[in-house]
């Protein structure tokens, strides 16, 4: 199936932006990557689509430019409007979304213009709205100083450990998984990542949410309910806040569940399927 895939580069504001697309007939579903990982993460999804679909590497991620910080603004709402305006390049109107952990910002964007969104399928999403603490390692990051420090040591061994934390049952993931990361993770994906978090005080997160009730298409929240960073009542939070949410909670799995619960894939590719079999719906 990985065959079927494309890849390209969308220059966007000068940015270099590489995705990986699937070709089909009608409005596209537009998968948005966390941190730290990059559009490869969406394979798992991406492959059993049937398309239209396209999956983005954000700037300062996976195969996309790191431009400095004096060109690109790698903040919240920076990367929200980087997306509208990824969007509008790619000739993108109606679409539905696939987000996880810091795809979140395609959701703040979308609260522009939801009339165009026909399905959210929203997967361990960073919250954007009240109650929601930061986690420790997101306090390191979000601390000046500290944050680099912490950051300095970098081997595929020690991400490899550190990655345990993000599943259900502490194991490792597989080594494809962390490679993924690790052949992408450079010092300008670490400055990316460290003004993405230290752009994003909890304040700013509530207020980043306040149209999500415009947001009135199906949605879809699938939660893996070991995570460690996003706890399991922020999935029952997210269901609550979209207006048309169903909640499927994975008891078994963590941040990432597709990985840890290859189960749940289906159902999220049956759900995003269904907007272009049921155009109305």
């Amino acid at each position: 199936m990985e065959e079927r895939i494309e890849t390209g580069t969308a220059v966007v504001d000068g940015v270099a932006t590489f995705f990986r697309h699937l070709a089909g007939e009608g409005p596209p579903v537009v998968l948005v990557h966390g941190v730290p990982t990059h559009s490869e993460d969406w394979m798992p999804i991406l492959e059993r689509l049937r398309g239209p679909a396209i999956a983005i590497d954000l700037p300062g991620f996976g195969r996309s430019d790191r431009p400095p910080a004096e060109v690109f603004d790698y903040t919240m709402e920076g990367y929200a409007r980087f997306f509208t305006r990824f969007l509008a390049r790619m000739g993108i109107g109606e679409h539905s979304l696939a987000v996880h952990d810091w795809g979140s910002v395609a959701l703040v964007a979308a609260q522009g213009w939801p009339e165009r969104i026909r399905r959210v399928a929203l997967i361990n999403a960073l919250p954007l709205f009240p109650g929601y603490r930061w986690h420790r390692t997101a306090r390191i990051w979000r601390t000046p100083l500290l944050g680099e420090l912490s950051t300095l040591i970098r081997s595929r061994r020690g991400l490899d450990l550190a990655l345990r934390e993000s599943r259900g049952d502490w194991s490792r993931h597989e080594p494809a998984f962390v490679d993924l990361i690790e052949k992408h993770l450079d010092p300008g994906t670490v400055r990316a990542i460290l003004s993405l978090y230290r752009s994003a005080p909890e304040e700013a997160l509530a207020a980043a949410g306040r149209g999500l009730a415009s947001l009135g298409a199906p949605a879809l929240v699938v939660w893996g309910m070991r995570d460690r960073y996003l706890p399991a009542r922020f999935g029952r939070a997210w269901a609550e806040r979209l207006p048309n949410a169903e909640l499927l909670e994975l008891p078994d799995a963590g941040h990432w569940p597709w990985r840890d619960d290859p189960s749940s894939i289906e159902p999220v590719v049956r759900f995003l399927q269904d907007a272009a079999d049921n155009p109305q719906s």
